[in-house]
């Protein structure tokens, strides 16, 4: 199968969570989207926005309500479980290792579930020990283990699987910086030397930054932006400004700018203030000179702020809830 194959398309996914007593709630909806085989894409939004829940109906773990789901080309529903041979996940909050186990038994026991048990299988076990540098704990039981040195062997045991779709829920969880950039190092690697497909979700954006290329972004159950992380950067660097000021500032300046512009700040130390403001329009450079010229401001310094991905997500989930708030 070619680089540029499908390896997962989603259509119009839409998931109601039914309770008794309360209000339905639609925790996925209408999601559509696809990914690439040997891409490593973001999956990311605000708590409650649907990834985990996306996540769990394309693994099979929950029924969606409507809407199709294929991977490599075949409907996971209806050929489901044999689907599962092609998918792995390491998902948050879930027991993704026996804790009485060693390390190497577990990667032993959760690959040959999926029937991967040859004498080169073996081989890859040992070139993921040593990529995790995991060769020291090989032989120890899970639940003696640091929380980083699990999480490295939950991510070891779905990848042992050999599957070219693998799902992994803030997979950063609680590791330390080193660690982490360990773990970005070897899912790059991944993805390139062995062409697999990997879905990160994830509320840490340097880790999203850092691995994936594209990133769909999740809000109340919607999908807001579908992008290639340097577009989404680069489609808010030139719009963030920060506007600094000598004191004292008018008493009415802060309303003045939060009115006009969404999100602005204005924040004060008693000798100088700072404003931060994203200006989208053409002429908003204009009227935000305007106002500062009415409020008898004074500016010291004008500069662009440096943009980066949460950034561009906290933007981007911002201008949704106002708008679903307006409608």
């Amino acid at each position: 199968m070619s680089k540029t194959a499908t390896a997962l398309d989603v259509t119009s996914l839409t998931k109601v969570f039914h309770e008794r007593g309360t209000k339905d709630v639609k925790a996925v909806d209408n999601v559509s989207f696809q990914v690439r085989q040997g891409e490593v894409l973001g999956l990311l939004g605000p708590n409650g926005a649907g990834k985990t829940t996306t996540i769990k109906c394309i693994l099979g773990l929950i029924r969606p309500n409507a809407g199709g789901i294929l991977v490599f080309g075949e409907n996971v529903e209806e050929h489901y479980p044999r689907m599962l041979k092609n998918m792995s996940a390491v998902l948050e909050g879930s027991r993704n290792l026996y804790w009485r186990l060693t390390v190497w038994e577990n990667i032993l026991f959760f690959s040959g579930l999926h029937g991967v048990t040859s004498r080169d299988d073996k081989a890859h076990f040992e070139h993921l020990i040593r990529l995790f540098s995991l060769e020291d704990k090989r032989n120890v039981e899970v639940r003696k283990l640091s929380q980083g040195m699990k999480q490295k062997t939950s991510v070891a045991c779905a990848l042992a699987r050999r599957t070219p779709l693998v799902f992994l829920d803030e997979p950063t969880l609680g590791l330390d910086v080193e660690t982490s950039l360990e773990l970005r190092a070897v899912l790059k690697q991944l993805a390139t030397e062995e062409n697999r497909t990997i879905i990160v979700s994830s509320h840490n954006m340097d880790v999203i930054q850092d691995v994936c290329q594209r990133v769909i972004i999740l809000s109340q159950g919607r999908v807001v932006a579908d992008n290639y992380v340097s577009d989404l950067v680069n489609l808010f660097k030139t719009k963030a400004y920060r506007i600094t000021l000598h004191e004292p500032v008018s008493e009415g300046l802060e309303e003045s700018l939060t009115s006009r512009f969404k999100g602005a700040t204005l924040t004060s130390d008693g000798t100088i203030a700072e404003i931060n403001v994203n200006l989208l329009e053409n002429d908003d450079i204009y009227v935000l000179m305007d106002i500062l010229r009415d409020a008898g401001a004074i500016i010291d310094r004008i500069s662009h702020e440096e943009t980066d991905l949460e950034k561009a997500f906290l933007e981007i989930v911002r201008r949704e809830r106002n708008n679903n708030e307006s409608r």
